[in-house]
């Protein structure tokens, strides 16, 4: 996982790698979320890279896990500047 900075809010972003190899932006702060496959209107990361359809809650006796929301469309990620961690 890499670590990056929003240049334009200073956000903190971290990179996580889907099992297909792809690198995905996400907030750093991880999220509680209950998995809504069909009908989640959000999307998070989990740990080992899973790109999840869910909804966000704050009770961690409902969640079904923690993960990192995806950074918002919003974002330009050319805006996005490392902050020199290693993969891992």
């Amino acid at each position: 996982m890499r670590a990056s900075t929003c240049k334009g809010c200073g956000a903190a972003i971290v990179w996580i790698r889907t099992p297909g190899g792809k690198s995905m932006p996400c907030d750093a702060t991880p999220r509680y979320y209950i998995e809504k496959p069909r009908s989640g209107s959000k999307k998070i990361v989990t740990p080992n890279g899973e790109v999840i359809s869910c909804e966000y809650t704050e009770d961690p006796h409902k969640a079904t896990g923690t993960g990192k929301p995806l950074v918002p469309a919003t974002v330009s990620i050319a805006n996005v500047t490392a902050v020199g961690l290693p993969d891992s």
